[in-house]
């Protein structure tokens, strides 16, 4: 009797809403890596549960795994290249630990237990105006107002 190989599936990454996760979907699959969208129908009838089930996990074949890893890093870092500040129009834009008492706290305890600092959150932050924003700006122009200097006094 032959014993039919499993492919063993691994998530490289989670998503509140439909429209990212299936974005990096497609990129993946024109590229002929095989993956596909867990509870994706669950969060998208519910997003109320995205919290509690972990939201959209892009799944992966285990064997693409590092190859998918350096597809998405291109692909974030392509983003955030063309991610636009809301308030100034800047592309300069970083993922920054978020400055707050917790994050503080979070940083301090896990570097006296562990043997480095891990900050809990993170921000997005233009270097240009110090606009904070826990998700990347959409890249498009034509779809968000820039405030002037002159409407922001």
């Amino acid at each position: 009797m032959e014993k039919k190989q499993q492919m063993e599936f691994v998530t490289v990454r989670t998503f509140n809403n439909y429209f990212s996760a299936n974005i990096l979907l497609s990129k993946l699959q024109d590229g002929g890596l095989r993956c596909f969208l867990k509870d994706e129908f669950t969060v998208t009838v519910d997003p109320i549960l995205a919290n509690a089930i972990g939201g959209i996990k892009l799944m992966v074949n285990k064997n693409d795994e590092a190859e998918v890893f350096e597809i998405l890093k291109h692909f974030d870092e392509d983003y955030r290249r063309n991610a636009i500040c809301p308030k100034c129009g800047s592309n300069n834009i970083e993922l920054v630990p978020k400055r707050n008492s917790a994050n503080m706290l979070a940083a301090i305890l896990s570097w006296l237990f562990s043997s480095y600092a891990v900050s809990a959150e993170n921000i997005y932050q233009c270097s240009v105006c110090g606009y904070e924003s826990s998700v990347l700006p959409e890249p498009f122009m034509n779809d968000i107002d820039i405030v002037s200097q002159e409407e922001q006094n």
